[in-house]
């Protein structure tokens, strides 16, 4: 009620415990705090905020216009509800080292639990589209160094994400990915990796936590929860699957509206009343206050 009882470095100190597991960790991207309960009453392991869902809710591409005060405080909505670790997409830090740091700190004071940071300049692109160009090695060095700097609480995870397979090749991502744990990442997410084979690249190059994103139309094979195990993957981020989906539906909807004059048609896709009041915990404010007992549906 009212939020998640589990303190933000509880949260911090269960993700760091999980990822030194051999177990695959699930993360749904929440689009908002009412997304994010659902996905911890489905039973993952965390929730994920893509930047690029963020930037497609303000009604913009996913190409660096968001600001970190912006993400800090949507992240921080969802984490406020919710008792699993939630991991934030940071885009390319919002600035320079200084600006890297105070982002970092946003986020632990928003009661996240880690976030990356990536190797494209800025302004980014979205990592499975073309024309991707990447900042010089040692910058990104400085970013993450910059970001551990800035960390406060030792059990926030700072994730490097390199974009560098699409723009540079196999080898060259690989050589980025071991400069950056080298950097102080404590994990890496290797975007747009094309096969099975070159995740097992990943894993074999290095000892740190790897992240693999499952975003439909990507470049990417969408691998199953079994595999990505196999292959030794620690994460796997699903960024955009809920906002996709509810924007489906969402569409359907109002087409059906405006051909048939009502909604009638597509009522039993929706989520019933009874199920959002049973998701948001009715109950739980009722009994906490008996003043508002009595919210059940009238029987017609």
């Amino acid at each position: 009620m009212l939020g998640t009882t589990v303190t933000p470095h509880e949260r911090r100190a269960a993700f760091r415990a999980a990822l030194a597991g051999d177990r695959l960790l699930q993360f749904p991207g929440a689009f908002n705090p009412l997304t994010a309960m659902l996905v911890a009453e489905q039973g993952f392991d965390g929730v994920y905020v893509s930047g690029a869902v963020l930037s497609a809710e303000l009604g913009l591409p996913d190409v660096g216009l968001t600001t970190a005060t912006e993400v800090a405080a949507r992240a921080g909505a969802i984490a406020r509800v919710s008792p699993l670790p939630v991991l934030v997409d940071a885009d390319t830090g919002f600035g320079g080292p200084v600006n890297v740091a105070r982002t970092v700190q946003a986020f632990e004071d928003a009661g996240l639990s880690g976030c990356h940071l990536e190797d494209q300049v800025d302004p980014k692109r979205c990592g499975h589209l073309a024309g991707k160009a990447l900042v010089p090695v040692r910058d990104m060095c400085v970013r993450i160094g910059a970001a551990v700097r800035g960390r406060r609480d030792r059990d926030f995870v700072i994730c490097a994400r390199t974009d560098a397979r699409a723009v540079e090749g196999l080898p060259a991502a690989l050589d980025r990915a071991r400069a950056y744990v080298d950097a102080g990442a404590d994990m890496i997410f290797a975007e747009a990796l094309e096969s099975e084979a070159e995740y097992a690249a990943f894993r074999a190059a290095l000892d740190v936590p790897l992240l693999a994103n499952m975003t439909e139309f990507g470049r990417s094979p969408l691998l199953t929860a079994a595999q990505l195990q196999d292959l030794g993957v620690d994460v796997v981020i699903y960024p955009v699957t809920l906002l996709r989906l509810a924007m489906g539906a969402a569409e359907a909807g109002l087409a059906e509206i405006r051909r048939a004059g009502t909604q009638a048609g597509v009522v039993e896709r929706m989520q019933t009343r009874k199920r959002l009041y049973e998701l948001l915990g009715y109950d739980e404010y009722a009994a906490f206050d008996a003043r508002l007992a009595g919210y059940q549906e009238e029987q017609p």
